[in-house]
């Protein structure tokens, strides 16, 4: 025991552990639970439910984050930002907390992510049976000397149909309708007027948009909704009446997707939908199929600069180099 320093004094573990002098990625706390105000779009700022994760970056001169501090210094910032900044849009909300937190923690870089469920009221295609589809929204900020870069996202759940399935059911559909004497032409026209089945699958769209320090720009987040449902087979309702299962079933028939179709119309969408904005915005695109045959399920990304992917659609030709997500975060 250090003779200098009195019994009842505390001990700084962290501090006085021996181990090595290596700089750390990120060190934060994950999981953080709050309800937030927030403002999507034109629309009146509302409280949601919210998750919160903060991470600083150690470098080697410093042997922790003391989290019990780290923790007080990001709820302190948490609350000031929440109670000056309520009704802001997430990203903008995760850029003043990370600006905070690094500034009072002496960090090379800070980033935060918020992820809040949001409602969004619509009628059932038919019947018109009010009802709600729950999306995610996603902020992230990372702030560093450089300033900081921010990106919003969301999620969505919609049907995707197999057209594997489907294929395979209208070469059998094809055979029985010719051994029952139908003519080609007949068999060509009742495939086209009857949806085949498949069988479907919950989908999981995911697109993110992020902005480079310097930029102030802001994307629309019902048109980034809109990409990512347009992407699938068919939407989902929480009530229905018959008429609109039978609508939503066909629908979903009529359109059959892979998961990585419904990738790389989320990227088409984007390119088409957002064509003023600067080449080096950050996009990522991701689509999960959770499957109803099979005991796995499967998943598809993109990611990459806006210029990139356009010049990749344009000319058909790969880009040499693909942007991560991560990548592009740890760039600031």
């Amino acid at each position: 025991m250090d003779p200098r320093r009195s019994a009842s004094e505390p001990v700084d573990v962290r501090a006085a552990r021996g181990s090595g002098r290596t700089s750390l990625s990120r060190v934060g706390l994950t999981g953080v639970e709050q309800v937030i105000e927030l403002s999507i779009d034109q629309r009146s700022p509302q409280p949601f439910p919210a998750r919160l994760e903060c991470f600083v970056e150690l470098d080697a001169t410093r042997q922790a984050t003391h989290v019990s501090r780290f923790r007080e210094v990001f709820t302190d910032a948490l609350h000031e930002v929440v109670v000056r900044a309520a009704g802001t849009r997430a990203e903008r909300l995760a850029q003043e907390i990370a600006e905070r937190v690094r500034e009072r923690h002496h960090a090379r870089r800070a980033e935060v992510t918020i992820a809040a469920r949001f409602p969004e009221p619509r009628p059932a295609g038919v019947s018109g049976t009010p009802t709600q589809a729950i999306s995610m929204l996603y902020g992230t900020a990372v702030a560093s000397e450089r300033g900081t870069r921010r990106m919003v996202g969301v999620s969505a759940q919609r049907t995707t149909a197999s057209p594997y399935a489907q294929d395979g059911l209208v070469a059998r559909a094809r055979e029985r309708l010719a051994a029952a004497g139908f003519s080609e032409a007949r068999i060509a026209r009742i495939v086209d007027e009857v949806p085949v089945g498949t069988h479907s699958q919950l989908g999981v769209g995911t697109l993110h948009l992020g902005c480079p320090e310097g930029r102030a720009l802001e994307f629309d987040v019902a048109v980034l909704l809109s990409i990512v449902e347009a992407a699938m087979s068919s939407e989902l309702f929480e009530r229905v009446a018959h008429s609109d299962e039978a609508a939503v079933v066909a629908r979903a028939h009529r359109r059959p997707r892979f998961v990585e179709d419904c990738v790389r119309a989320m990227i088409a969408g984007v390119v088409a939908r957002f064509a003023g904005v600067p080449d080096e915005v950050f996009v990522s695109a991701a689509q999960e199929n959770i499957e109803t045959i099979h005991g796995h399920d499967v998943i598809a990304e993109r990611a990459g600069l806006l210029g990139d992917l356009r010049r990749e659609l344009a000319s058909g030709q790969p880009v040499a180099h693909q942007t991560s997500m991560r990548a592009w975060l740890d760039a600031g």
